[in-house]
């Protein structure tokens, strides 16, 4: 854990993945994050595997650097509770639709008049000002909705296919954060709080649609939709003599390189190759040379030529081998700890590094249990 956000403090009203992942990183950054949280707790700390009923693997990989207190929103003492937090917080978050938070009295406006100092961070499926402003939105639909599953479709020639990650729940809490740490230096600036939206499906938009709007950027349009480079079918893992090899001749040079190692002197020397914006519009086929080469050397043969030859690339790597991956061992990235209910743990340590060295930090806090901190926090 950080200590750039040192005496900032989050009310963390998220559930789920989309909020708690965006809040985890500020707690990461070293604000004190307090999750408040309904008596039944987060519906997500209750998948499997886990020891304690309220600590699933799940929950644990988005919820750490976090303190929790359980209260009922619902009841005047509950509300009470939240208006004392509110009171000493800088910052506000939540990802419930805004009719939800109206009844619970923590809507936009209800804020703005009660606690004009918050930065209030709110995350809805779409933006407020749209026709869908009041429909739900998860992962899989989000992935649905924006074109995401259709791109994967059609780059493995197949029918539309979700990512097998819940992306767009992390790239939304991605843009919470973000949103959260802009409001933040806002206050900082002018001594006032701010009302920040912060909406998943737009947000996803914004993220695959910054490459693949393409030629539809002009008007009238230049082009077709989509990056080609990304949408190239040939773009993908290359089969080797014993596995599978990402790598990713980028610029002029590096073609010129692996096409003289595959004994294509002539495709490196060709004018439409050096000229990055033919080799951008005719890039499918290239990829397709290169994938053709691939069979006749294994990965670790392949590996060593491209270190040679200073060409990015990487063998196919399963998630399960991460662990003892050496970049990962080299900074401990998964490191073992003794929790005190929960015995031996293997966490996810925050990716972020201050490489002040006089800059303090603190070890990272494991996922708390239910209302944990009630006392803590509450009295």
């Amino acid at each position: 854990m950080l200590d750039l956000l040192n005496g900032v403090r989050v009310i963390d009203l998220t559930t789920i993945i989309l909020g708690p992942y965006g809040t985890q990183i500020l707690g990461d950054l070293g604000a004190d994050v307090v999750k408040v949280e309904t008596p039944s707790g987060d519906l997500f700390r209750s998948p499997r595997p886990g020891r304690s009923d309220d600590l699933g693997a799940g929950f644990m990989g988005f919820n750490r650097n976090k303190r929790s207190v359980s209260i009922d929103l619902k009841s005047g003492a509950g509300r009470a509770a939240l208006e004392q937090l509110l009171s000493e917080a800088d910052a506000l978050v939540h990802n419930m639709r805004p009719g939800a938070a109206d009844r619970l009295g923590i809507g936009l406006d209800d804020i703005r008049e009660r606690h004009p100092h918050l930065v209030y961070v709110r995350a809805p499926g779409y933006d407020q000002d749209g026709p869908r402003a009041d429909q739900p939105a998860y992962d899989d639909v989000i992935q649905a909705a924006t074109g995401l599953a259709a791109m994967i479709g059609e780059g493995t020639d197949g029918p539309p296919r979700y990512v097998p990650s819940v992306v767009c729940d992390k790239i939304g809490g991605l843009h919470l954060a973000i949103a959260v740490l802009g409001g933040l230096v806002s206050k900082g600036r002018t001594g006032e709080g701010c009302r920040i939206e912060a909406p998943m499906f737009e947000s996803i938009v914004s993220f695959l649609m910054a490459e693949h709007l393409s030629g539809q950027s002009f008007e009238p349009p230049l082009g077709p939709f989509g990056y080609q480079r990304a949408k190239s079918p040939h773009r993908r893992p290359f089969e080797t003599a014993d596995g599978w090899i990402g790598v990713l001749p980028y610029d002029g040079g590096h073609w010129a390189r692996a096409l003289r190692e595959i004994g294509r002197p002539e495709l490196a020397d060709a004018e439409w190759v050096q000229d990055p914006i033919s080799r951008s519009e005719r890039i499918g086929e290239l990829y397709g040379v290169l994938g053709d080469a691939m069979s006749q050397r294994t990965t670790a043969e392949w590996m060593a030529t491209f270190d040679r030859l200073d060409i990015p690339a990487s063998p196919v790597v399963l998630p399960e081998e991460l662990q003892a991956d050496e970049q990962l061992v080299g900074v401990d990235f998964f490191p073992l700890i003794e929790h005190p209910t929960d015995g031996t743990l293997r966490m996810i340590r925050s990716p972020f590094r201050d490489r002040d060295p006089d800059a303090p930090t603190l070890p990272d806090r494991p996922a708390p249990h239910l209302g944990e901190h009630n006392d803590e926090l509450l009295g």
